[in-house]
């Protein structure tokens, strides 16, 4: 029988006295006691790799930043930069286990990384885990920084790495839908407002709506990013630049530039910058915004697939499972349903973070960390909801077009396109008449005599009600 191996620890002290941490990880003290501080949703940093990216990021930047500048010595450079460069291939990201709920404004955060970075640029360098005077956590790799300035910049950067992903899953869902438009574009049905019936519309034009609705959304996410295009590096505690030497500020913004390969600008007031939070709450309204309009388009989706003997039935969904467990035959519209739920989430995360930016004091604002979890958790389900509605939902989607062509027929709406021809007035009393007999208006039409075949068929042609074609010039009728 073989002997459990022995755990193996190192002591780690801070200002709370020493600390046993296991040899094996690759944080420290800090991190340890912020882990057992912080049991609070059992989500931890590691779920959200984009801030371990902003983290690395940010870190590396500081470390040429203070390299460029005289601070840091090269050998010290090249550890940290191969720590960073572990971390951005996805490496060690399991070390990264305090919860996303802390307090400390994302000092807990921030130390996680500092440790995490400072253990593995040891070990590139030739030395074992916390032999901390050849690359301190401290000394080292949170040089010429502070919680509330590197913090900060992470969580900008890390939103605009989750920002671009996004969009680029929105605008494949949109492609989707402008695909089924165009697949669409020759079935006529009728439009409708308030539930009831309206005039006539194509299936491809109610689909191209929705791409077009999300598009408009898609362009807003990529104007506010730019607010997310800011840094407050070089601020240090408040803003004020304490413990960073001359020159850092501007070489750091100059760095993470050249990492992230977009402009990130210095902010004009360092003060102002490290107590603002309005870029999130500007971000987390783009995302609460489009999650109104998605959830909009699945309420719709819902509606057309509805019945299939009892509701409108104009599309067909993908059937993806049973529906019921005591109906036999029943299958939901599982899809749309659950990307209804996920907009609820996004949007009831925006309340959070509204909520967690005016409760901003003085110099700082010590809520980041909620504001973190809101902008992370909402891009990554509204990422997943995205590609799951394209792939499920919307790729699948075919249509009922004899149902659609037959509640156009049979509409009461068709009477819209009489006013310039027979006013108003009797428009209103044919569509009374139709709605108490159940008779078609077109029936109607012809037992009044009031439109000739000729003008029956240019007037009442869905292709012109619908704008495909333009609309020949009927002259009013005098019967």
């Amino acid at each position: 029988m073989s002997q459990r191996k022995k755990r193996t620890f190192r002591i780690e002290k801070d200002l709370l006295g020493e600390k046993r941490v296991p040899s094996t990880v690759y944080y420290g003290v800090q991190t340890l006691r912020a882990m057992e501080n912080f049991d609070i949703s059992g989500v931890p940093i590691s779920h959200y790799p984009d801030l371990i990216r902003g983290l690395a990021i940010v870190k590396l930047a500081a470390a040429r930043a203070n390299h460029q500048v005289g601070n840091l010595s090269r050998k010290v450079l090249r550890g940290i930069e191969a720590a960073c460069a572990d971390l951005l291939d996805g490496k060690l990201h399991d070390e990264f286990q305090v919860d996303v709920f802390q307090g400390g404004a994302g000092t807990s955060t921030n130390m996680a990384a500092n440790e995490v970075i400072a253990n593995r640029a040891l070990e590139h360098m030739g030395h074992r885990k916390g032999e901390y005077e050849f690359c301190d956590p401290h000394d080292h790799v949170n040089l010429a920084q502070s919680t509330n300035d590197a913090y900060p910049s992470a969580l900008h950067i890390a939103a605009i790495l989750g920002n671009e992903r996004l969009i680029e899953e929105l605008e494949r869902l949109i492609l989707s839908f402008r695909r089924k438009g165009r697949t669409f574009a020759r079935i006529i049905k009728m439009g409708r407002t308030q539930l009831q019936d309206a005039v006539p519309m194509t299936l491809g034009q109610e689909f191209e709506a929705f791409a077009r609705t999300l598009e408009e959304e898609v362009h807003a996410m990529k104007i506010v990013q730019n607010a997310l295009c800011e840094t407050n590096m070089g601020g240090t505690a408040i803003g004020t630049g304490l413990n960073a030497p001359r020159g850092y500020a501007k070489a750091c913004a100059r760095h993470l530039s050249r990492i992230m390969k977009r402009e990130i600008r210095l902010s004009a007031n360092l003060i102002e910058a490290t107590q603002d939070t309005q870029a999130y709450v500007l971000y987390a309204g783009v995302l609460k915004a489009i999650s109104i309009k998605l959830s909009k388009v699945c309420n719709d989706l819902r509606l057309l697939s509805s019945g299939p003997r009892a509701g409108l039935y104009e599309i067909n969904l993908p059937p993806k499972q049973p529906g019921s467990s005591i109906m036999p035959g029943k299958v939901n519209p599982v899809i749309p349903e659950v990307v209804n739920q996920v907009c609820y989430k996004i949007i009831g995360n925006d309340l959070a973070v509204t909520l967690a930016a005016e409760a901003g004091q003085l110099q700082l604002n010590v809520m980041e960390p909620v504001i973190a979890s809101c902008i992370f958790e909402s891009q990554m389900l509204l990422t997943r909801a995205s590609k799951t509605l394209r792939e499920h939902c919307i790729d699948g989607i075919t249509a009922n077009e004899a149902i659609c062509r037959g509640f156009v027929e049979r509409s009461i709406g068709l009477v819209t396109a009489l006013n310039p021809i027979i006013g108003y007035e009797k428009s209103t009393e044919l569509a009374a008449t139709a709605l108490k007999s159940g008779k078609g208006i077109i029936e109607l039409i012809r037992e009044r005599k009031l439109l000739t075949e000729r003008q029956i068929k240019e007037v009442l042609d869905p292709s012109v009600m619908t704008g495909q074609l333009p609309a020949r010039r009927t002259r009013r009728s005098t019967r």
